[in-house]
């Protein structure tokens, strides 16, 4: 299973013996320690457009795009125009600017379900945030989760499965109290029969039920749109509030997010990545009444030095704006349609088992043959075969994230040829993996 041939990483090694010194595991996040794929990470040295460049000069076509931010790829000159302009007057106020108030009417104008946001400086924040303002504005605590969905390091949300089908969660991270833990639910994702069941029994005390919509952090477990009405007729019914957790797809798959592609409103909703152009930011937002609770309104207190950072703003309306443009949602996924079925096609005819699957412009590999999987535990747990592929790909300068349970973005960036040079380096890699 020999790659073409090897890439240079000699720099890249160097960075990262030193980084063990200084950071746990030489990362400041665990998925970049490349342990999943095994070899040495990439320390990156540059981005423009569809493409980033490693410390020792090698050059890569870019699917990973941050974790899925760069919806128009690295160092677009309208957004890097708009940074450099806000920059000048300075980085950080703590106190309240003009651009929060831009950033904030220009996404209100366009999400009919939320009346007023907060900006916070991370997805997991805004996350923590949402959940707390369920619980402030219900009066009630537990909280119910679905297997396979990721909402960022929140202890109440590093929980998996306990041992039934309704069961409490158990801690899935050292450091979570069980007794945190305790006040989560956790269910199988598309499980009908379970959800009723879990409702029937513990609405009395559920503050908010919380979901990707598309689960994106875990595979790409695309849920059946009937399960999500379902969610929603049960949560209305039972004054539970509905919490979708857009950080991956608001924005990706159309401007509103899953809830617009589906059309489903949820009482909040929590966003993140695309909506700061590259910088840090996450936002939650939710009709006035539910709202009115935040602080210094009301009595759920949160609060953050960089929340509404000014440059962040600044990069994140500009963003945005483009993605406002007309067609651009049906031109982003129509173009990872045609990228996904011309592989899909060669591993059909070359009987791989492997299946490209895709929700506007995220993908996702899925090497056990089936297109439609719903829920964590339908996916293998063999990664052999994403494995080879990676550094395979690496090889030949394609990057993706260095996990076969992440997905890949396609940018507005990525250029046609890109595109037609990545499948067709994609393809050699199956038939030298399957055919070895």
């Amino acid at each position: 299973m020999k790659t073409p041939f090897p890439i240079d990483r000699s720099r890249s090694s160097e960075l990262f013996e030193a980084a063990k010194g200084y950071f746990p595991g030489g990362v400041n996040s665990p998925v970049r320690a490349f342990q999943s794929v095994g070899g040495t990470p990439l320390f990156i040295a540059k981005g423009n457009g569809a493409q980033i460049w490693d410390e020792d000069g090698n050059e890569f076509i870019d699917f990973c795009c941050s974790w899925g931010p760069l919806i128009h790829g690295h160092n677009h000159p309208y957004v890097f125009e708009k940074i450099v302009g806000t920059l000048q007057n300075g980085a950080s106020f703590g106190a309240p600017t003009r651009k929060e108030n831009e950033l904030a009417a220009f996404m209100l104008q366009r999400l009919p379900f939320i009346d007023k946001i907060r900006f916070t400086s991370s997805g997991t924040e805004a996350v923590m945030s949402a959940l707390r303002l369920a619980r402030g504005a219900t009066g009630k605590n537990k909280i119910l989760k679905f297997e396979g969905c990721y909402h960022g390091h929140v202890d109440a949300l590093l929980v998996k499965a306990g041992s039934g089908l309704i069961t409490f969660g158990t801690s899935s991270s050292a450091g979570v109290p069980e007794s945190f833990a305790n006040e989560t639910l956790v269910l199988p994702l598309n499980n009908t029969e379970a959800l009723q069941a879990c409702f029937e029994t513990q609405h009395q005390d559920l503050a908010a039920v919380i979901i990707e919509p598309i689960p994106a952090n875990n595979g790409l477990l695309l849920q059946d749109k009937a399960f999500l009405n379902l969610l929603r007729a049960l949560c209305t019914k039972y004054g539970v509030l509905l919490i979708f957790d857009e950080v991956i797809s608001g924005f990706r798959v159309a401007f509103g997010g899953a809830a617009e592609l589906f059309g489903i409103n949820p009482d909040i909703v929590t966003y993140g990545k695309i909506i700061g152009g590259g910088l840090p930011v996450g936002a939650y937002g939710a009709k006035k009444n539910i709202m009115s609770f935040v602080s210094p309104e009301g009595p759920v207190y949160q609060a953050g030095t960089l929340s509404g950072n000014p440059v962040a703003m600044a990069a994140g309306l500009a963003q945005l704006e483009l993605c406002a443009a007309a067609g651009f949602y049906t031109k982003q996924a129509l173009r990872t349609q045609q990228f996904i079925d011309g592989i899909n096609s060669f591993a059909q005819t070359q009987q791989y088992p492997m299946e490209l699957v895709c929700v506007g412009s995220i993908f996702w590999f899925s090497f056990n043959g089936k297109k439609r999987i719903t829920a964590a535990d339908q996916i293998a747990s063999d990664m052999s075969a994403f494995n080879f592929m990676h550094h395979f790909l690496l090889s030949v300068g394609v990057y993706f994230g260095p996990s076969g349970y992440e997905v890949g973005f396609i940018s507005s960036a990525h250029t046609d040829a890109q595109l037609a040079f990545a499948a067709e380096q994609i393809k050699a890699a199956l038939a030298a993996y399957y055919e070895k």
